[in-house]
């Protein structure tokens, strides 16, 4: 071997080029694999160079930065969500609709493509000649967000919020690798670059999540949209970070830098900055070709590894854009179609029955496998006894299937019938017996659905656990279905108040799987059950009697019920529920009167106030009384105001007052309800001539377009916040 050469020996490059070097690397690392797809390293290759990294940002702090690709595993916790006003406002873009049959013939078209049609026709009356050249692509389904890039540098993100104000989720933004933190460029970087676009979960990713999500016990998500609403709304980033989110560009805000002039320099100084963009845009210009676009945009969207409902049309010169101009909430110059469900003919091979938590027994077709919307469709509800009536709904029948809202299967007519083929009954399929445990249904007197009378039905008790855990009830985490299936049929649990007598040991032994297959819970998910049960105990009263699964009583009727009770003997005994439940037709200026006083709103009337009563004079109410007795459970109101005339203006600003809520809020949906009603408001969930406030937040149309029709106040995020302060 030869010496080495001492004259060519070289020291190394000091610590703070050594740094830049590599966070220079590794960022260009990134934009190949996640942008251009052509990686140059392996990942053991890639890890080496980061852990080089981590070790020189933890010997030298002075050289820390928050846009290093090391914070992309996420930082420490936040308290909560600064607000942050957007440079330039971000609007919505204004649906127009693919018409069905009914649609045509109500709106008297021609075509599905009718209001597609009267879009461009707008756009030729406002430009003042034929043929508009445009670009069509596809419309991601994800959560909107704004980039803004100072010199090169991600300076912050937001949420679109009410499209004046978003939430700063620059913590979490900084843990998506497809986002580049700093930008590369051979040619000039804008000083300011405010990117617009949607962060969402690749199909594919979050299936495979939340399979793991199930095999850890936790709770799945509903689909893909909600799940990164849900991670983006993370205080802490190293949550965020274990999620897959990935960002597509799709419009430009603020900007400083070398003059755009369409569309096309738009893309292309998105490609040159390595910052990922929705793919495939398609040109057109004139009427046929944006038809054919779209129609293209509709085939190859079943493709794409993400959720998409349509198809956005941009006028692709920006000259021409700034002479059409906005409305107060779009731009006159862009359109989102929307497509119909696809629907897809298949065969109803057998219907099987599922039980609910309330006992209710609900068919579900089972469907020889068909591709709609981009994946495979097995399953459909069927609803009840009355929608299978009506749809003459049969085995062997051949069904049209859709997804509602792409993403619920269900059956929207049969095509071809079984030649004497009898219309499917429920009761005789099952031989008038519960099909879990066998013990007698009913069907109620007013009430369409079959239920299993049986209290101590297994399957109503892994439903009835899997609900008492929901985020929306007590949020116990990690208790989903898997782990309350378990529960039940190890017999550890036989109602949902069970759960507390469980110890961490028993938790974790539980067995998910079979006997030849042995899955256990394990300690980490049992301590974090437990600690979770813990907490349930000081939830308050609405939480409480929405866990408790009571017929008709539902979110919205859980928070009137705690407005109007202290607690939950309270409810138990009400004067109130006894009154809505009389039959006051001789005196109706007496009810009146009672209902005033008391301001009760709709979503506690006296269907409501008999199924509770009804419920708390049972052997089961009676039992959850008891139980929550010995436990020392006392769950009380955070909302109780029972008659808001007599309530301290100071303290309850909203009193009285009944709020709807529409749109993209600046925070959490639930936080904003919350934070309504602990000021003495009441907030529903559609408008009626009773609504004194529609907050509207970005979107929000068919509720907006009735308070006008009402002439109910609209008002802003910020208006109402106004007024609580």
């Amino acid at each position: 071997m030869a010496e080495p050469d001492l004259f060519s020996y070289s020291s190394p490059p000091p610590p703070e080029t050594r740094i830049r070097e590599l966070r220079s690397e590794l960022e260009r690392h990134n934009r190949l694999y996640y942008t251009q797809a052509t990686p140059e390293i392996s990942d053991a290759e890639y890890d080496k160079l980061f852990r080089e990294l981590e070790d020189l940002e933890t010997k030298h702090p002075e050289f820390a930065d928050p846009n290093s690709p090391t914070q992309r595993v996420g930082g420490q916790p936040i308290e909560g969500f600064q607000q942050l006003r957007h440079l330039v406002p971000m609007l919505s873009i204004d649906d127009v609709f693919e018409l069905s049959e009914e649609g045509m013939k109500e709106a008297g078209a021609d075509r599905p493509e009718k209001e597609l049609v009267d879009f461009y026709q707008r756009l030729r009356k406002g430009l003042g000649r034929e043929d508009i050249a445009v670009t069509v692509e596809p419309k991601i389904d994800g959560v909107a967000v704004s980039l803004v890039y100072r010199n090169g540098e991600l300076a912050y993100a937001a949420t679109r919020g009410d499209g004046t104000t978003g939430d700063d989720i620059t913590h979490n933004v900084r843990t998506i690798r497809s986002i580049p933190l700093s930008l590369h460029s051979k040619s000039e970087i804008p000083a300011l670059l405010e990117i617009r676009g949607e962060i969402f979960m690749p199909n594919e990713a979050f299936a495979a999540m939340n399979a793991e999500r199930d095999e850890a016990g936790l709770p799945t998500f509903a689909n893909p949209r909600n799940a990164t609403a849900g991670t983006l709304k993370q205080l802490d980033p190293k949550i965020t970070a274990q999620r897959p989110l990935a960002f597509l560009a799709h419009g430009l805000g603020a900007y400083d830098g070398p003059e755009l002039s369409s569309e096309h320099d738009f893309h292309e100084l998105l490609e040159t900055l390595g910052i990922p963009r929705n793919h495939p845009v398609i040109d057109a210009s004139g009427l046929d070709e944006v038809l054919a676009a779209v129609a293209e945009i509709d085939k190859l969207r079943h493709d794409l590894d993400y959720g998409t409902d349509g198809a956005v049309i941009k006028v692709l010169d920006r000259a021409e854009r700034e002479k059409l101009g906005f409305t107060s909430r779009a731009p006159r110059w862009a359109a989102a179609y929307k497509f119909l469900p696809e629907q897809k003919e298949t065969k109803l091979e057998n219907i099987t029955i599922q039980v609910g938590r309330t006992g209710v027994l609900t068919p579900v077709a089972e469907l020889t496998p068909v591709l709609i919307s981009g994946s495979t469709v097995s399953r459909a509800t069927l609803h009840n006894q009355d929608e299978i009536d009506r749809k003459g709904i049969h085995i062997g029948a051949t069904v049209l299937v859709e997804k509602a809202g792409e993403i619920i299967p269900a059956v929207v007519k049969v095509t071809h019938a079984v030649e004497g083929a009898k219309t499917y009954s429920i009761f005789e399929e099952v031989d008038g017996c519960c099909p879990s445990c066998r013990g007698p249904i009913a069907q109620e007197e007013g009430f369409v659905a079959w239920r299993c009378t049986n209290f101590q039905c297994p399957a109503q008790a892994v439903t009835r656990i899997s609900h008492f855990a929901s985020r929306k009830a007590l949020d116990i985490d990690g208790l989903g279905g898997t782990v309350a299936e378990a529960l039940v049929r190890h017999e550890l649990c036989h109602t949902p108040l069970d759960l507390f007598d469980l110890g961490e040991e028993t938790l974790a032994d539980l067995n998910l799987g079979s006997d030849e297959a042995p899955r256990r819970f394990g300690e980490k998910n049992a301590a974090k059950v437990v600690a979770a049960l813990g907490r349930a105990r000081s939830k308050p009263l609405d939480r409480w009697l929405f866990a408790m699964g009571i017929r008709q009583v539902g979110e919205s009727a859980s928070k009137e019920l705690a407005r109007l009770h202290e607690t939950l003997a309270d409810v138990a005994k009400s004067q109130i529920l006894a009154e809505l439940r009389k039959d006051t037709r001789a005196d109706a200026k007496k009810k009146n009167e009672f209902l005033a006083a008391y301001q009760i709103s709709g979503d506690v009337g006296p269907a409501v106030a008999e199924s509770v009563t009804m419920f708390f004079s049972s052997d089961a109410g009676r039992h959850v009384l008891a139980r929550l007795d010995e436990l020392g459970i006392h769950p009380k109101a955070e909302n109780f105001l029972p008659k808001p005339a007599e309530a301290d203006i100071t303290d309850m600003p909203l009193a009285g007052k009944t709020i709807v809520l529409t749109g993209t809020l600046g925070v959490d949906r639930d936080e904003m309800k919350r934070l309504l009603e602990s000021k003495g408001a009441k907030v529903s969930g559609s408008v009626s001539k009773n609504t004194d406030y529609l907050v509207a937040g970005e979107g929000g149309g068919s509720k907006r377009d009735k308070a006008e029709k009402l002439g109910v106040t609209i008002i802003d995020e910020e208006t109402v916040r106004g007024m609580i302060s």
